[in-house]
Parts: structure tokens; sequence; C-alpha cells
């Protein structure tokens, strides 16, 4: 019996079903058009950065942008899902195609241009610093040299503190944390000195803890704005995505959205 016949023969088969189920030796990413064309939009998200995209109580994500995104999704006649991911991976998550948009407070900065497409900028952010309630060693960003100072990976402020010599030389330690509810926790328990961060996530976080924490009304580095980022060559969802936008903007839904969650419209 010719075994190398039959083996071979074998092979040729299992290719040959392979191929028609749509099968290949090695899976790959679906691209960010074929997922769009699909009909669902997977939204990649930090799930730990209130008032944005956080877990409830219920264990359910929800936030300021997760209903913009659902509103949006809606109105484009597709199905939304939220996936959290790792923050500082953002990037990666977003051109491997496993996430097809980041909508999660995302500022919009000239060094993640080279690598993302953006919408419009829909909000201003600003970093600030917020201080054990009862603090009065820190007055300004000056007042940081010595200190430990808290931030979030992978954020505006990291990228702020990161580029200046102040921070390098002067401040004492800047401890770099996955979420800003981690930094401020360790400053509440006395472990930081301040936090420097989003000023938005920040007053949200002092509205659930009141009495622990202080914002000083100092803006450090410079305004930035949030906006939507998408694969760098997925102009079609960025478009479609964009004109709903103005829509919600023009009749009203995105101040309504804004409102429930800040109490007044703050967008832009």
């Amino acid at each position: 019996m010719n075994w190398k016949a039959i083996l071979t023969g074998a092979t040729v088969l299992a290719c040959s079903a392979a191929l028609l189920a749509g099968c290949s030796s090695s899976e790959k990413a679906p691209s960010t058009d074929n997922a769009a064309e699909m009909g669902k939009i997977i939204v990649g998200l930090d799930d730990n950065f209130p008032p944005m995209g956080f877990k409830d109580e219920n264990n359910k994500i929800v936030g300021f942008d997760v209903d913009l995104a659902e509103e949006a999704a809606k109105r484009l006649g597709r199905e939304v899902e939220f996936k959290a991911i790792d923050w500082s991976s953002k990037e990666a998550e977003l051109k491997s195609g496993r996430v097809q948009v980041l909508w999660n407070g995302l500022d919009i900065t000239e060094k993640r241009k080279e690598n993302m497409l953006f919408s419009k900028p829909y909000m201003d952010n600003h970093q600030i610093i917020f201080v054990k309630k009862g603090n009065t060693a820190v007055t300004d960003e000056k007042s940081l040299a010595g200190k430990t100072v808290g931030t979030q990976s992978a954020g505006t402020a990291e990228e702020y503190m990161d580029a200046s010599d102040f921070y390098k030389k002067e401040v004492k330690e800047v401890k770099k944390y996955p979420d800003y509810v981690a930094a401020f926790m360790d400053l509440e328990n006395g472990r930081l000195d301040a936090v420097v961060g989003d000023e938005i996530v920040g007053r949200y976080y002092m509205s659930k803890h009141p009495d622990t924490l202080d914002a000083l009304d100092v803006v450090v580095g410079p305004v930035s704005e949030f906006g939507i980022a998408f694969a760098k060559d997925n102009t079609k969802l960025r478009d479609e995505v964009q004109k709903v936008l103005d829509e919600m903007k023009a009749d009203g839904t995105i101040a309504k959205i804004s409102t429930k969650w800040f109490t007044k419209d703050i967008t832009k």
C-alpha cells in the first residue's frame, strides 16, 4: 500500500475543504474597513475612565462617550460593541483592526496624528493639579518640586511631564498608574503629594468622593481637545461618524447628553 500517496491525497482534500470553508492556516485580524462593512463598530476604551467610559455597579460600561457612540451608531444603523483595552496599547489595537474606533476622552496631539485619523474636536480638556484636602504645601506647578506626583500612563499629562526638564530634575518622583482612579486612591491614602491629570475626570471623581480632594485652578501644560480616533486609512468610517456627530450637534442631542453627565453643555 502506498502510504505516501494516501497521505498526500488526504492533505490535498483537507486543504480543499479549508479553502471551501473560507479558512486559512493562520488567522488574521479583520481590516477596519471590513469590520465597518459588517455593520458592527468596535469601540476601544479604558473602562475605568469616568465619566467618559467606565463600569457601573452592574458591571455595564457607561459614560458620556459611551452615550455619544451609542447614539451615533444608532443613526448609522449599526451595532456598537465596547471593548476594554490596555490604554497604553491603544494605537496597536487600532492599527491591528481589533478595534475600529478609540472613543474615550482621547486628546488630539500632533504625535498621535502621525498614526491615527481624528474626528473634529468635540470638547476641550485641561490638565490640572489635584491634592488631598488640607494640603497647603502644593499651590502651583513649581511647588511640586521635591514631591511625589502621580498620573495615568499613556495620557496627555504623562507626555507633557516626560518632555519637561522640571519633572525630570526637580520633582522627586512621577508615579504612573494604569488609570486615574488608582492614582486618586493613592492620593487619598497619602502615597502621593499630588496628581496631575485630566480636569474632567478628576472633578467627576471628586463629585463621587466629597471632602477628600481639592483641585487647584492651575492649568498644567497646553490646553488639549478630545477627539475620536480611527485607523489612519479608514477615512470612510471617520467621515460617516463625523456626519452624524454634526447632526447630533445641530439638533441638540450632544448638548442633552453633556447636560446628563456634566449638568451643562461643555462640548465644542
